[in-house]
């Protein structure tokens, strides 16, 4: 008997103390909470335009879908289920796709195909002149450079204060174990699932929104510019 009561103790001991553990290894994993990474100050905030959309105040991807945006619908349907329908419940969260004014016929036509019943209040076709396109791109960090049709498959992470966001250093924890070389992830590829699900969609957005929801509550300590010292 004795035996047996030791054994409920021991059980309804293990029981107790699981949940006291993983609130313990939350509280720790708080501690170590990184923001996600300011890559590039500065981006040119929109030129005035129709409905009044901007950068400044709002949490953006920004999208170039050029000339020609059905022949990039891949980027517009992946942007759209993978990360705008899993963003747009946070306040200022807006997608922003930068178009040329000859390319309004194909771009509300590639609108209606995405819309499908689904709400696209925060999501914005801009239309500009080609230079302001231009203008604003190199404003960036970009990976790759504008197609001929002012366009790429490339989305990029704007905050309110327009700075653009990504990753100085994107390698695994086991490419740091083993001392690889650092890369980084400036902007995210509409055409890689894997990707822009993975790390744009579950990591790096959910990162962004819970930065900005400690700044409201006060509890941010930004350390993003040690970071980012810290890796140059």
């Amino acid at each position: 008997m004795n035996l047996s009561s030791r054994k409920r103790n021991i059980v309804l001991s293990i029981l107790f103390f699981l949940p006291v553990a993983f609130i313990l290894v939350m509280l720790l994993s708080k501690d170590n909470y990184n923001p996600l990474d300011v890559v590039k100050e500065g981006v040119l905030e929109l030129p005035a335009n129709k409905d009044n959309i901007q950068l400044k105040d709002h949490i953006t991807i920004l999208s170039f879908l050029g000339k020609k945006p059905m022949e990039n619908s891949t980027t517009a349907f992946n942007l759209k289920e993978l990360v705008y329908d899993k963003s747009k419940g946070f306040k200022t969260f807006q997608v922003a796709v930068l178009l040329p004014h000859s390319a309004k016929p194909e771009a509300e036509a590639l609108l209606k195909e995405i819309r499908s019943y689904e709400d696209l209040r925060f999501w914005h076709l801009v239309y500009m002149d080609e230079s302001d396109i231009e203008r604003i791109y190199n404003s960036l960090k970009p990976e790759v450079k504008l197609d001929d049709n002012l366009a790429t498959s490339m989305v990029f992470i704007i905050d309110r204060d327009l700075n653009q966001r990504g990753r100085l250093d994107d390698r695994t924890e086991k490419e740091i174990e083993s001392n690889k070389p650092i890369y980084s992830l400036y902007s995210y590829d509409c055409v890689e699932v894997a990707e822009l699900k993975n790390k744009m969609a579950a990591e790096d957005m959910r990162v962004l929104f819970k930065e900005y929801r400690d700044k409201r509550k006060g509890n941010f300590d930004d350390s993003s510019q040690r970071r980012s010292k810290d890796l140059k």
